[in-house]
């Protein structure tokens, strides 16, 4: 892995590195430094990209083997620390989409998992092919919502791990929102109990809002933010005799008590606004948002922007039970690979064919960025297919109210997860994206004489 290190400028121009489920992405001192021709060119790289103040070098599935691998040659002590002058530069919007692909990336698996269960389970208790009340469903489903139950657990480690501050304290963090004390107030003002209390008070004066912090996402990640902040500041003004006790106790008091008054509450209602901002376009029109969302999609898988909408569909299943929006990111990647599949009857070596079928193939599996990067830029054509298939596909699903009742990769085999009143139009879009996508992509590249020209190109993806 050292052609990647040379290629980002070296190990002492790494400031920061971490991975999503198909990317490395860097944060670096000097951008101005990093060989784009040489690492495009490196055997197993399908692309490279700078997005959102970020390096970003897409590697595909074996992304974590190439992570574990830099990471193994990198030299802690020699590494930049994220100097406070390349924080400057960022804007707003490029720190958070590094925190949430960040953050999200590592726990995707258990969250997909978990989601796959519980979508699976929800679609054999509407066939009535087991009992909702029976003691099966409860153990499968105690197994399938567990990740989501303790997901600030989840995203405190991950999040800590970003933000580079102690783990555990992160964990006790989010311990402190996740107590049964404040759970149980939360559930008894839900339930409209008389005497339930809508704030409890520290040291008389200051409010503690009740709120139900299970599967939130949005304030957990702000709250270990701040704990990294204020953990240097109390390590930095405690003498070195009293810093072993005295430096997490502190820390742990401030950051939980300002989570707990400031950060939890504005994190819930920050996501209930991205909730309601979205669930305000479908109710303007379910087709023009499914068609919207649809058309964005691919272009957010490019520009690693995608991961926005993660927080946005958590926080539906968390309010409402389910989502609208992962129907629509699954037409989004049938589209992609139904593209990626009429390219396969244009290139012409052995050798692309082979690079073709595969992304294809990953595309149907949920991990779409070979197809992206590998294929479907090097033809404009093809690429606007994909987009209006997106579209199409995602609308007429968004007509019949397509839902999902669990997170799960956007997967061909994410179908058993939809069985019930919506199976039949999941299906349906599912033929549709694939069949749309590569009627127009074959049309169009053939109509365009478009063939011969990504030949190369595409050649150079090993």
């Amino acid at each position: 892995m050292q052609s990647v290190i040379k290629g980002v400028g070296g190990a002492e121009n790494i400031n920061k590195i971490w991975h999503c489920m198909t990317r490395l992405r860097f944060d670096l001192a000097d951008e101005n430094k990093v060989a784009w021709d040489e690492i495009k060119n490196l055997p197993g790289v399908l692309g490279a990209q700078s997005q959102s103040g970020q390096v970003q070098i897409i590697v595909g599935p074996k992304v974590n083997t190439w992570y574990e691998a830099i990471v193994s040659q990198l030299d802690p002590a020699s590494k930049p620390t994220g100097n406070v002058s390349t924080n400057a530069r960022k804007s707003l919007i490029s720190m958070f989409m590094d925190t949430v692909s960040g953050v999200f990336g590592p726990i995707v698996p258990a969250i997909a998992g978990a989601g796959m269960i519980k979508g699976l389970l929800a679609g054999l208790i509407a066939l009535k092919v087991i009992s909702a009340k029976s003691e099966t469903v409860m153990i499968i489903d105690l197994i399938a919502s567990g990740v989501f139950y303790f997901l600030p657990f989840f995203l405190a480690v991950s999040a800590a791990r970003i933000f580079k501050t102690n783990e555990y304290l992160a964990a006790a963090v989010a311990a402190c929102l996740m107590y049964p004390t404040l759970i149980d107030a939360a559930k008894a003002l839900a339930s409209h109990t008389a005497d339930a209390p809508t704030a409890l008070y520290f040291m008389d004066i200051l409010p503690v809002s009740v709120f139900n912090y299970s599967a939130s996402v949005i304030p957990v990640i702000f709250s270990v933010l701040a704990l990294s902040y204020i953990h240097r500041w109390v390590d930095k003004i405690m003498p070195d005799v009293l810093k072993t006790v005295f430096t997490p106790t502190l820390t742990l008091f401030i950051a939980a008590l300002v989570s707990l008054t400031v950060i939890g509450p504005a994190g819930i209602y920050l996501g209930k606004l991205l909730a309601l901002g979205i669930q305000g376009l479908f109710e303007v029109s379910s087709v023009f948002a499914g068609f919207i969302v649809g058309a964005i999609r691919p272009v957010a898988i490019l520009t690693g922007m995608h991961h926005a909408m993660t927080p946005i569909a958590l926080q539906n299943f968390t309010d409402q039970g389910w989502d609208m929006l992962m129907p629509m990111m699954f037409m989004a990647n049938m589209a992609i690979a139904g593209s990626t599949f009429a390219i396969y009857f244009h290139v012409k070596t052995r050798e692309q064919k082979s690079v073709v079928l595969s992304a294809a193939i990953s595309g149907l599996l949920g991990i779409t960025e070979p197809a992206l990067f590998g294929v479907l830029t090097r033809y404009k054509k093809a690429f606007i297919a994909t987009t209006i298939s997106s579209s199409v596909a995602s609308a007429f699903i968004a007509f019949f109210g397509v839902r999902l009742y669990g997170y799960i990769l956007s997967s061909i085999f994410s179908l058993p997860a939809y069985i019930g009143p919506y199976f039949i139009y999941i299906v349906m879009g599912v033929v549709l994206s694939l069949g749309l996508s590569f009627t127009l992509t074959y049309l169009m590249v053939v109509k365009n004489k478009d063939t011969g020209k990504s030949v190369p190109l595409v050649s150079q993806v090993r």
